[in-house]
């Protein structure tokens, strides 16, 4: 909408600058500086035009002024940066969003801890979002905006990829470059960096690989809010999964460890032993952390959080068996209580952020 308002502006400058240039002209042509006897005809002429032709007319800033006033325009709210759009939780835990600005209206999900969204509208102390499938109100209180929430996003963010195609990863960019393996068409990984040959740099099971912007589409994505339709979904999935582990007939903790497993060689995969376990550790982490779901399972499918879940790569790995040895160990470890991060819950690639760097992971 910017954008065209600033073309329909540029349109009516130019017509009026080219009636401009057509008065000088005239002007010109008729000599009136020699004939007009000390009669200023620019004094017939008001606002903008009058201070164009005026030769006297030296404060540019008073030119503008002027053609604006001609033009009917508010330069103070052109040159105005448009207003953010995003909202991000300021909790420690879970912040509760609401069916209508008040605390005692029904909850309509929950935001989450590094959870964000985007403002619908804002009224007395609350604010309207949607994040993901979430749209209610939150109190301004536990709220991020503009250079808060853009600072906060960009730490906890992540760049994704979308493959659009099956598509080859290579070890540099270019087409003669070795070949790392074969992404499948609707998976998803990280963006480290993209460059302006064509080639994206992508976290390829620890290691960077590359693929052509051509075949990808590439989105900044930040965790999303939960209903509480999908929390109640959520929670009885996990009482029946909790009850049937008590009578040993569906999931049991060697599943439980290979999904953990398969989570560490989608992050972690081409890390060492100590990288790998670091994973894990931050999954139990959550688990353990009350501001996440309380469950191994929970936490690695909860909406936004890691990418190789939301895409099916964790349970391609999962059906296909080849799970290496070590991160089923490092898996185990964890599961045990082991850390190697002590109690932090967040891991992305070593970009220069501030953290526990294990390998090409910074953790925090």
């Amino acid at each position: 909408m910017l954008e065209v308002t600033k073309m329909a502006i540029s349109k009516k400058l130019l017509t009026v600058l080219a009636g401009l240039v057509l008065m000088t002209v005239l002007l010109l042509q008729c000599d009136l500086d020699a004939q007009a006897a000390n009669h200023n005809y620019l004094s017939d002429y008001t606002g903008g035009a009058a201070a164009v032709l005026d030769a006297r007319s030296t404060n540019t800033s008073k030119v503008l002024n002027a053609t604006a006033k001609e033009l009917n325009l508010d330069l103070d709210s052109l040159s105005q940066k448009e207003e953010s759009t995003l909202v991000m939780a300021n909790v420690t835990s879970a912040l509760n969003v609401r069916t209508e600005p008040a605390t005692d209206a029904e909850k309509a999900g929950k935001l989450y801890k590094d959870c964000g969204g985007k403002i619908l509208e804002r009224k007395d102390g609350w604010t309207k979002i949607q994040s993901g499938d979430l749209i209610g109100w939150a109190s301004d209180e536990y709220l991020l905006f503009g250079e808060d929430a853009e600072s906060l996003a960009s730490d906890v963010g992540v760049t994704v990829a979308h493959i659009n195609d099956g598509l080859m990863v290579r070890t540099e960019p270019g087409t003669d470059a070795d070949i790392y393996g074969v992404l499948p068409k609707g998976d998803e990984v990280e963006v480290l960096s993209v460059g302006d040959d064509g080639w994206a740099c992508i976290d390829y099971e620890g290691e960077d690989g590359y693929v052509s912007t051509d075949y990808i589409t590439i989105e900044f994505k930040i965790d999303e809010g939960e209903t509480m339709e999908a929390i109640k979904e959520r929670e009885a999935a996990e009482a029946e999964a909790k009850r049937h582990v008590n009578y040993g007939q569906y999931t049991t903790d060697a599943d439980t460890t290979l999904l953990l497993a398969a989570l560490i060689q989608c992050e972690a995969g081409g890390e060492d032993y100590e990288g790998q376990l670091a994973v894990g550790a931050v999954v139990m982490n959550r688990v353990r952390s009350g501001a996440y779901p309380d469950t191994i399972h929970a936490v690695i499918y909860a909406s936004g959080q890691f990418t190789p879940a939301q895409s099916g790569k964790v349970n391609r790995v999962l059906e296909s068996g080849k799970i290496k040895q070590s991160c089923i160990d490092a898996a185990t470890e964890a599961i045990s209580g082991v850390s190697n991060v002590g109690d932090l819950t967040h891991f992305r690639r070593n970009n220069g952020r501030s953290g526990l760097v294990i390998g090409h992971h910074v953790f925090y």
